[in-house]
């Protein structure tokens, strides 16, 4: 069991470290769990890899669609390192500390990478509306240098909203408690252990969450709504079968990475939902990039077809 020790520096009242109190206090699930998400960050870091690396040296995996796969592994690889470590360490050390600095710095990085993965999944809707519905101009439409505009647009949005997050963060004083009742450093856990007040800061959380949440529905919502539209006016199956299969895979990544967040965070910051959080964060922490490398490979011919020919390569 962690020990609850609190480090506060009296001259100006404010905590040089937290504790993360982890998932669980348990100690006959401590060694179980650690096991069990230690696995699932090494398929999510060799599964998303592999999938970088299957999309760059395969030559018709060179596409607008594969080149946003590409971006969202990317970025589910490097989320991994984010949240990852101190889960696993709060499962084998009996006091799990981080520095003011190191939890800062986690929180603007998990910030950013949540951000950009909305961002980019709500591209990647743009994208398959354009795929399925103007198909002819589907090569000048998604031009590489469109492409490029979209996933640095996502990356920089996702940049400023945890730059908003953080910066807001930054401005609190933590005076009475430096205990996290998480696995890492969330934005309502932290907030409850302010002893300032924290209006503006939920105020800005709201408004960026809110931002993102309506503009990539609004966003993905038409887009489908206009490729449904477009599907019901096929006379061909094989059209129909052919479009959802297009779209089949980023439908599930979207549900699970949405469905979850949302389920997360849009409700009240009472001590007893920050524990529901804790627990439903999980899923888009660490379950949803362990699946998405999955979802895009097992049910896509092109990424089937393109992991043969490269270990034919590899065995000849």
């Amino acid at each position: 069991m962690q020990v609850m020790k609190q480090t506060v520096i009296a001259s100006n009242s404010s905590v040089t470290e937290f504790i993360l109190m982890g998932l669980t206090v348990q100690q006959e699930l401590q060694v179980p769990l650690f096991v069990l998400f230690l696995l699932n960050y090494m398929v999510t870091v060799v599964g998303n890899l592999s999938l970088m690396n299957l999309i760059c040296l395969n030559s018709c995996l060179h596409t607008p669609m594969y080149f946003f796969i590409f971006n969202l592994s990317c970025i589910d690889f490097c989320y991994s390192f984010v949240c990852n470590p101190t889960m696993l360490r709060s499962f084998i050390s009996e006091e799990n500390t981080i520095s003011y600095d190191g939890c800062m710095s986690q929180l603007f990085f998990f910030c950013f990478f949540v951000n950009s993965e909305c961002y980019v999944l709500t591209a990647m809707a743009y994208d398959r509306y354009v795929a399925i519905c103007h198909p002819l101009q589907y090569i000048t439409v998604m031009s590489p240098m469109i492409c490029c505009l979209l996933v640095f647009g996502s990356y920089l949005m996702g940049f400023a909203g945890a730059l908003a997050h953080t910066g807001f963060m930054i401005r609190l004083t933590f005076c009475d408690s430096n205990i996290i009742n998480h696995y890492m450093c969330d934005i309502f856990p932290l907030l409850q252990l302010s002893c300032t007040s924290t209006y503006v800061n939920e105020l800005v959380s709201s408004a960026v969450v809110g931002a993102i949440i309506i503009l990539s529905s609004i966003i993905i919502l038409v887009s489908y709504a206009m490729i449904l539209s477009n599907i019901l006016h096929m006379s061909s199956g094989k059209g129909w079968s052919k479009a959802l299969g297009t779209c089949g895979s980023h439908i599930i990544t979207v549900s699970l990475f949405y469905g979850s967040g949302l389920l997360a965070y849009v409700k009240p910051t009472s001590a007893d939902t920050v524990g529901q959080g804790k627990l439903l964060s999980i899923f888009y922490t660490l379950v949803v990039p362990t699946l998405n490398p999955l979802i895009y490979s097992l049910r896509n011919k092109d990424v089937k077809l393109a992991v043969k020919r490269t270990m034919q390569r590899i065995t000849s």
